[in-house]
């Protein structure tokens, strides 16, 4: 920043300071970041309709699907090369990314992914990778709240917020469903749902909407009319749709999972682009409809219009049999998460929503279609669809009240209510007993990182260990004599506890309290003949710095009744953590997180 904008700017804080209040400028900056994350959207959105538009213009409209091997691959490679050497920094899966910022990087997002997002998940989707734009949407959106939160030196309680309010910015900007949006932050990201973000969310969502509708019109993602109203009868058949659609959701997180982890043993990019890519190429030639975000398809399966669906493959042929369109219908379901599953493996940047939306619709058109087949009923393939929507939603992202209302307000009112709710909450019920956290928060729940509703663990989460080590106490090797003992330790120090060590390694051999010494430290005939081995004890608890999380502290503090307990890493000694510190600690950062 010039200097001159610099002074600028400083006058402006100053004037801000005695003129606007903290609550005040919450609001204004949340309707601005709303503005933002609508923009943002807007962008990604025709960024990747024009990559498409290209792709299908005049020169290859005649030879498009027979370069659907080839399209992913090439749009996977460009998104590395803008990585490795425009870039030249990490470019998180949206949510995740997000997610990992409000945990462990105190909402401080890196400024790079404003707009890195904006570029790669274009050329992903935009070439055929099977993912979304909501996931790099959110992204782009929370970066900017992140960064603005930054700007005007605002703390880490407002950064969160205004990250959550981009985010419902990013979703109600997408799907034009405000209230959905406010529910996606509050559940996805865990922020408390009172009065004082309330109006911040709101506000972010209503701004992102209206610039959604001034840049894009009436024109929404989901075209859907609902014709068959929600009838008593079919109630035990929306609770066995929430049970298959638990099951699907199942299975999509283990393959994303595995997909995931296999890929992840691949050092080399580039192999893991061939590889992925490759295999993606394949299947979206064979399967047309996994090509990009798929809401085509789904819009065709909101329609009634199967038989689009099912025709839209390889051999391009016409097939009435019923066999063979349910079974279509459950390959499309099945390679659907494998194709987004390689289009993460292989690099691509992109989100899971879109997948899931798709899966969704076909798992319950296909239950609806299956029951009307053997059975002889006649239930709406279309409500089904709709409701298999939120049952996937519930199940794979773990958030059955952001399914109902996105799935009620894209109906445009509360006919199919009450079973998106059976639906939403049998899927999710299920799937948690076997998948306990969603495909956003996964891996950031193996490490202890992922912040939840429950206030206290988020608080130990959000302190730094290393910064309540303490380090001034006397170390004793394990071979050293009383005498050296008394007069380079004890004498020295203020502390009443003295890590031994191992000479050679530093490693952690145990410890000697002062009261360990009193009855013998003025015998000076002991000096020569007792060593530190002779008298040392094993501490009551080890923390293990890589591999303890601040819950798992705590518990050896609750649990050993001890003051002080060591610190290791790999076994070598690195300092010790007291319970009192600790509790100052938490006390402070309980204070600073709570406003």
């Amino acid at each position: 920043m010039p200097l001159r904008s610099k002074e600028i700017f400083k006058k402006f804080l100053k004037w801000k300071y005695k003129n606007i209040s903290n609550k005040q400028f919450i609001n204004i900056s949340s309707a601005i970041i709303g503005l933002l994350a609508g923009l943002g959207a807007v962008t990604l959105k025709n960024a990747t309709h024009f990559i498409q538009h290209v792709l299908e213009g005049a020169i290859l409209k005649e030879i498009h699907e027979n370069l659907y091997f080839i399209f992913p691959v090439i749009g996977l490679f460009f998104v590395l090369i803008f990585i490795k050497y425009v870039v030249k920094k990490k470019v998180g899966h949206g949510i995740p990314s997000t997610l990992f910022a409000i945990s462990k990087l105190k909402g401080i997002m890196p400024k790079h992914q404003i707009w890195a997002s904006v570029i790669t998940a274009p050329l992903t989707v935009g070439f055929g990778g099977s993912v979304g734009l909501e996931g790099p949407t959110v992204a782009t959106g929370a970066a900017l709240g992140s960064n603005f939160a930054r700007l005007f030196h605002l703390n880490q309680t407002t950064r969160n917020l205004l990250i959550g309010a981009a985010a419902a910015g990013a979703m109600s900007a997408i799907f034009k469903a405000p209230i959905a949006a406010i529910v996606f932050a509050v559940e996805i990201f865990s922020l408390e749902l009172t009065l004082a973000s309330m109006i911040p969310l709101l506000l972010a969502s209503i701004t992102a909407i209206l610039t959604s509708y001034f840049f894009l019109g009436d024109d929404v993602l989901l075209h859907f009319t609902l014709d068959d109203k929600f009838l008593l009868k079919d109630v035990l058949f929306y609770v066995f749709l929430g049970v298959f659609t638990s099951l699907v959701s199942v299975y999509f997180s283990k393959v994303y999972f595995g997909i995931s982890d296999f890929f992840s043993k691949i050092a080399s990019p580039y192999k893991r682009l061939l590889i992925g890519g490759i295999l993606l190429g394949g299947l979206v030639y064979l399967i047309p409809p996994l090509f990009g975000e798929g809401y085509e398809t789904i819009n065709r399966v909101l329609r009634g219009n199967i038989t689009a669906v099912v025709n839209d493959n390889f051999f391009n042929s016409v097939n009435n049999n019923t066999l063979v369109i349910g079974l279509f219908l459950l390959g499309l379901i099945l390679f659907k998460i494998i194709a987004t599953s390689l289009t993460f493996g292989a690099g691509g940047i992109g989100g899971v929503f879109a997948p899931t939306l798709f899966t969704g619709s076909l798992t319950g058109s296909l239950f609806a279609f299956l029951m009307n087949y053997f059975f002889g009923y006649d239930l709406s393939l279309i409500n089904f669809a709709m409701v298999g929507m939120a049952g996937l939603m519930a199940g794979v992202l773990l958030a059955p009240l952001t399914a109902i209302f996105l799935i009620a307000e894209i109906t445009g009112g509360y006919e199919l209510f009450i079973p998106l709710m059976i639906v939403a909450s049998i899927s999710f019920m299920i799937t948690k007993r076997y998948i306990p956290h969603n495909i956003y928060a996964a891996q950031l729940a193996k490490r202890g990182e992922l912040v939840t509703h429950d206030k206290n663990k988020n608080i130990l989460m959000f302190l730094d260990i290393n910064r309540i080590i303490e380090t001034n106490f006397s170390v004793i090797t394990s071979n050293m004599n009383l005498g050296e003992i008394v007069n380079t330790a004890v004498i020295l120090s203020k502390r009443n506890i003295f890590p031994v060590i191992k000479a050679k390694t530093k490693e952690l051999a145990g410890i000697i309290l002062l009261d360990d010494l009193r009855s013998i430290m003025f015998d000076q005939d002991l000096y020569g003949e007792v060593r530190a081995r002779d008298i040392m004890h094993a501490p009551p608890e080890i923390i293990d710095i890589d591999k303890d999380k601040m819950t798992d502290i705590m518990k050896k503090f609750q649990d050993s009744s001890a003051w002080n307990l060591p610190v290791v890493r790999d076994g070598v000694y690195i300092g010790f953590i007291s319970k009192s510190k600790l509790l100052t600690a938490y006390r402070n950062k309980l204070i600073e997180v709570s406003g």
